[in-house]
């Protein structure tokens, strides 16, 4: 049995809605890793992001957020892809289980390029899953969407991202920093390997 969403607006759609959001989903790249999938966000992947934004683990960006916050967080990347091509995947382990966490191409208000950014659930954290799911991200980024920049915006209290993009190459730009009124470190991503680790994508 289902268990019931929290609010009405977190409900899946039905009928003639629910078989045009799967259409426009199916549309979204798909992105498949030695152990992970990368899929289009489900409307029932929200819970897992609001749990993460609406904990500690969300101290980096501003929060703990609200649930409504949370929500307009994962509307907008869900929404970025039909205004600018790039957005959320949701990570999932190839053998099955819950959502591992987040993964995006996006550009948030304020943003300047577009940023890869990624958050896990506490319990998918220390197994190299972001820095994995985050690299297939980049190479599809910076190759097939030929995007032409990627930046990683971190706080300069968040040693773990950090950590995640010195993993994947990415190299800190001062001259963008500077540029920014608050602390911030920008990591500047640069196309991988030509496979990298992306196995394939539709």
């Amino acid at each position: 049995m289902t268990a019931p969403v929290a609010y009405p607006w977190e409900a899946p759609a039905t009928g003639p809605a629910a078989a045009l959001a799967a259409r426009l989903a199916a549309d979204l790249p798909r992105l498949e890793t030695a152990r992970l999938v990368l899929r289009a966000p489900r409307i029932g992947d929200f819970d897992t992001y609001a749990d993460i934004l609406m904990s500690d683990r969300a101290k980096h960006m501003d929060g703990p957020f609200d649930r409504q916050a949370a929500w307009l967080d994962f509307s907008q990347y869900v929404a970025g892809w039909l205004l600018r091509g790039a957005g959320m995947w949701a990570i999932e382990d190839r053998a099955g289980g819950p959502v591992l966490g987040f993964v995006s191409v996006g550009m948030e208000f304020g943003d300047r390029e577009h940023e890869l950014g990624y958050l896990l659930t506490e319990a998918a954290e220390g197994r190299g899953i972001a820095t994995e799911a985050a690299e297939a991200a980049r190479d599809f980024a910076l190759g097939p969407q030929a995007l032409p920049s990627l930046v990683s915006y971190v706080d300069p209290d968040n040693a773990a991202s950090a950590r995640v993009a010195e993993r994947l190459g990415a190299q800190r730009d001062l001259q963008a920093e500077a540029g920014f009124d608050e602390p911030v470190l920008v990591y500047r991503h640069l196309p991988g390997d030509e496979d990298g680790g992306m196995e394939a994508y539709a």
